[in-house]
């Protein structure tokens, strides 16, 4: 980390603290009772919830700023998992006694729907003297002042990445005790780093470098356990770019005889029925068996297009696979997965400015 330039920027933030706006002492309240709110969820206040009150609780969070309709996500949640599993690994992730990074692979293991910025966002609030908070804008203030190897995808950041950067993030909180900021924690650093260090606002700025990031080009080398995470990101992620495109989006579905896919979108044209895309995840395993599921997934008449999502390596491999497979060439397309998550990260992006207008107006929660 360059000090010297952070030494700079908390000297300004400093300074602009001593002379607060009425917003920004507004702004200053509503943190306050943000933080209240979230400390006063003990595990078992966690484990008691019922399904109104942990829509509340997820819905309360920054990172929901993406979602105009925040009960999809918490749907999507508990139709997967339960809610009772849901609240044991937030209990267990918030107030277990196990390492934070245990805790968060545990929870990054077997829950899916409440990705890092989420996670890391209640645990900050939480326990702030001991747990950052994790988004894109932390991504892009650590990234100016210097940190090298930052996780770019959610995949990427392990519980014990996670630590790494919250012992990383503690030296901005230990500059600002040192310029006079009264007990500065990590949330505080948060906020420091979101006023101050947004500097590298423009996506084509953060995406220019990508081909030098050290990322894992090629999931199939990566391992299984990553390779498993990486798919059920980008599964996941198809599912959000669907519905952000306004159409119906779903995972895991029969969608003819012998072929569950992936990812799903779906469109009904008035009265003439519907169009169907199917998305298949490729991270790992046999690629004859993936043709076969997209040729079986076009016995469905509604099927128009099928895509293949996988690594560059890989896609090259499953085009020869494919070659002469009558029926199915002409209606393949093929999606690098890096692509997907970055096409996520832009309409998030995009999604989180228009809501901030509260064109629609959000559920008043009491």
């Amino acid at each position: 980390m360059n000090t010297e330039l952070l030494k700079q920027h908390v000297k300004k933030y400093v300074k602009r603290l001593q002379k607060p706006s009425p917003e920004h002492l507004e702004e200053l309240a509503k943190r306050i009772e943000r933080r209240h709110y979230y400390q006063s969820w003990t595990k078992e206040k966690i484990l008691a919830m019922t399904l109104e009150e942990f829509e509340e609780y997820i819905a309360k969070l920054w990172a929901m700023l993406i979602w105009g309709n925040k009960k999809y996500v918490t749907d999507k949640m508990i139709d997967r998992h339960g809610l009772d599993h849901v609240k044991q690994e937030l209990a267990e992730l918030v107030w277990g006694d196990e390492s934070i990074i245990d805790r968060w692979d545990r929870f990054r293991g077997k829950v899916t729907g409440m990705g890092p910025a989420m996670a890391s966002e209640i645990l900050c609030h939480v326990h702030p003297k001991d747990c950052m908070l994790w988004n894109r804008p932390a991504y892009v203030g650590l990234n100016y002042l210097g940190v090298k190897n930052l996780p770019r995808y959610n995949y990427q950041l392990s519980g014990k990445r996670y630590h790494e950067l919250t012992q990383t993030t503690k030296i901005i909180v230990r500059e600002l005790a040192t310029a006079g900021v009264k007990d500065p924690d990590l949330l505080t650093a948060d906020y420091f780093i979101w006023e101050e260090l947004q500097v590298e606002s423009n996506l084509n700025a953060i995406f220019k470098s990508e081909t030098e990031e050290a990322v894992a080009m090629y999931v199939d080398d990566s391992g299984d356990n990553v390779a498993d995470f990486i798919h059920d990101e980008v599964r996941d992620k198809l599912k959000d770019i669907g519905e952000w495109l306004g159409l119906e989006s779903s995972t895991e579905v029969k969608v003819a005889d012998g072929s569950v896919v992936d990812a799903l979108w779906q469109q009904s044209i008035g009265n003439m029925g519907r169009v169907v895309y199917v998305f298949e995840v490729q991270t790992k395993g046999s690629k004859d068996s993936l043709i076969l599921n997209l040729l079986k997934s076009l016995n469905n008449p509604a099927v128009q297009t099928v895509v293949a999502v996988s690594d560059k390596k890989q896609i090259e491999i499953i085009k020869k696979h494919a070659f002469g497979v009558q029926g199915l060439k002409d209606r393949l397309r093929y999606w690098e997965y890096q692509k997907v998550l970055q096409v996520h990260e832009a309409l998030a992006s995009v999604n989180e400015e228009v809501n901030s207008l509260n064109l629609v107006p959000n559920f008043n929660w009491k």
